[in-house]
């Protein structure tokens, strides 16, 4: 398990680790989302193609950054990387209103289905690999969370 001289012994890791909190013992990928949240609100009175672009530039980022620290630790995906967690949280609420009812169904939406990764997100852990793969099965994860976001949002909506 990585520890605190890890995280600071490369700007890398300590971006990959979510500035530390990807140390917690219990539920690391809940504290890195835990993360994404205030990132988000540092990026959220940007127009919508702005915050997109600002997403995109993390993941593509984050591509090399996870395979960079999982090479480090020498597990591809290790639990403590949690910069796809944090990067796939503020893409969910990138589509989210800005309320705090609807911010809290889209970090447990995301956390639901990047715990239990229904298909295609399993397949694509297993068919891609490293930095990349890391990165895909959290955005895939973002996309199942922002459908059924915007589900509920219709649904409330029109009732």
């Amino acid at each position: 398990m990585p520890n605190i001289r890890f995280l600071l012994s490369h700007p890398t890791h300590f971006i990959s680790l979510g500035f530390g909190s990807g140390l917690a013992k219990v539920a690391p990928g809940t504290f890195g989302t835990l993360v994404g949240l205030p990132l988000f609100w540092l990026i959220s009175s940007y127009p919508i193609t702005m915050q997109l672009l600002v997403i995109a530039i993390m993941f593509a980022i984050g591509i090399y950054f996870c395979a960079f620290t999982g090479k480090a630790i020498g597990v591809a995906d290790h639990g403590s990387i949690v910069w796809d967690e944090i990067v796939a949280i503020m893409l969910v609420l990138t589509f989210t209103p800005y309320q705090w009812k609807w911010w809290l169904v889209a970090f447990l939406l995301f956390r639901l289905f990047d715990i239990w990764k229904p298909y295609p997100i399993r397949q694509s852990e297993v068919k891609f690999k490293n930095g990349f793969g890391v990165m895909f099965d959290d955005l895939l994860a973002a996309v199942y969370a922002i459908i059924c976001l915007q589900c509920f949002i219709w649904i409330v909506s029109h009732v």
